[in-house]
């Protein structure tokens, strides 16, 4: 890859479902957000619906998407995102991540899951930028951050760094009586901005305690998960951590987060 003169943010997004496309702000938003960020060699997606260890590298080569979704509408199955793959940038991720304690497998077969595709479609519709998925190899915030901050590099070879989760992710409780926003999803997201604002990394990487609602909104930690790359690639540049979306989406939290 070759090096840009502007270094590249990084972003955390939540990505939605395959609705999202039909949504009447949503797409807008997401592709606003693209149109202001330099354009990238690479995209690096780590997403909420890959979790894989060792830490895992998905297709290098153009295959089909993942459609890792059940009982949708059959046109949200005929979304196509031809992406190229990027085998220079899979070389570089595993140069920065074979280290002692951290081995790299190949997936070679492995496409795009919606958590990757569906926020691209919108932003970089064209699908004409490198596209590489990595997994997630554990769910441990601590070690996450490391991953990130392993990769950070990239962003000087102009990789656009995405952490792909949901800001908020509790299904089962959005089934309450009178609908709207559930008061724990609207709590954690705020109690989640102050903390990006504050940059208190320690209470986000503790966020189940630290949070009087973090078990509520996340029972597990795999949409919340994407951040802690995120801000281990951001490290040094937490105090321009701005909100680029905010609001909800079906009563879930859709803040997706700029560092850079």
């Amino acid at each position: 890859m070759n090096a840009v003169a502007e270094r590249m943010p990084a972003l955390y997004l939540s990505h939605g479902a395959p609705p999202l496309a039909d949504d009447p702000v949503w797409p807008g938003e997401l592709a606003a957000w693209s149109a202001t960020l330099p354009r990238p060699t690479a995209i690096l997606v780590v997403s909420a619906h890959w979790e894989e260890a060792p830490l895992a590298l998905g297709a290098t080569r153009t295959v089909p998407l993942v459609y890792d979704f059940w009982g949708f509408p059959e046109h949200y199955y005929d979304v196509r995102y031809a992406a190229p793959g990027a085998p220079e940038l899979a070389a570089s991720v595993r140069k920065l991540l074979r280290v002692p304690g951290m081995p790299v497998q190949d997936v070679p077969d492995r496409g795009l899951d919606h958590g990757a595709y569906v926020p691209l479609v919108e932003m970089f519709p064209d699908a004409d930028v490198p596209v590489l998925q990595v997994s997630l190899p554990t769910l441990e915030p601590q070690r996450l951050l490391e991953v990130g901050r392993r990769l950070a590099p990239l962003r000087d070879e102009g990789v656009l760094i995405v952490g792909s989760g949901f800001f908020t992710h509790n299904l089962a409780a959005l089934r309450h009586p009178g609908g709207g926003v559930p008061g724990w999803s609207a709590e954690f997201d705020d109690w989640g901005a102050r903390a990006l604002l504050a940059q208190d990394i320690d209470a986000l990487l503790d966020f189940e305690e630290k949070s009087p609602v973090g078990r509520l909104a996340h029972p597990r930690t795999e949409h919340f998960a994407p951040l802690f790359v995120t801000l281990g690639a951001s490290e040094g540049e937490l105090g321009s951590a701005r909100s680029v979306i905010d609001g909800f989406w079906l009563g879930l939290a859709k803040r997706s987060v700029q560092f850079g």
